[in-house]
């Protein structure tokens, strides 16, 4: 697949690259943690894996999503999208950070000069020792267009609304395999 990367769309809209694999998130920006149950074991693990890692439940949650590649690798941009024909946003982002591990599998992208956002979120799959898995979407953003700003405290709910409905469509996948 041709690479979405050119020159001068790709810069990165805020200075705190990274930061949603450490602790604390940086200040100045809203701070969202959501993490939901998918199930339990070895298998429901890998499936929520390659659903998130792949964009199948940002795809099945209704984002429209266009990647360089299948899966994510660090550097690979991504655009999503949302909406319908002129009320379409469009939100380019780059892939800050992946992780394919034994018991941790997932990925952070972070926002792109025409996000209407600034930051950076992470969606992440982890087994627990005792077989439980966890999906937890970690983000920090704040308004970076006219009508985000002008949305103000909505944006927010509006974030924790669909890290809640991405949860629900990770079990999904992850329990229907």
């Amino acid at each position: 697949m041709t690479r979405l990367i050119s020159p001068g769309r790709d810069a990165l809209s805020y200075p705190d690259q990274g930061a949603t694999a450490r602790q604390p998130l940086p200040a100045g920006y809203h701070h969202l943690r959501h993490r939901a149950r998918i199930g339990q074991g070895r298998a429901v693990f890998e499936a929520a894996g390659v659903a998130v890692t792949t964009f199948h439940a940002h795809r099945s949650s209704g984002m429209r999503v266009r990647a360089d590649s299948g899966a994510v690798r660090a550097g690979d941009r991504v655009e999503v999208g949302i909406g319908f024909g002129p009320l379409r946003i469009t939100a380019p982002c780059r892939v800050i950070w992946t992780a394919y591990e034994p018991t941790r599998i997932g990925f952070a992208y972070g926002t792109l000069t025409g996000h209407p956002e600034s930051g950076e979120e992470s969606f992440i799959v982890d087994l627990d020792p005792d077989g439980t898995v966890w999906f937890t979407v970690t983000a920090f953003s704040r308004p970076a267009s006219w009508y985000t700003r002008l949305a103000g405290p909505v944006v927010p709910f509006l974030q924790l609304g669909y890290a809640r409905r991405l949860g629900r469509h990770v079990r999904r996948l992850a329990t229907a395999a």
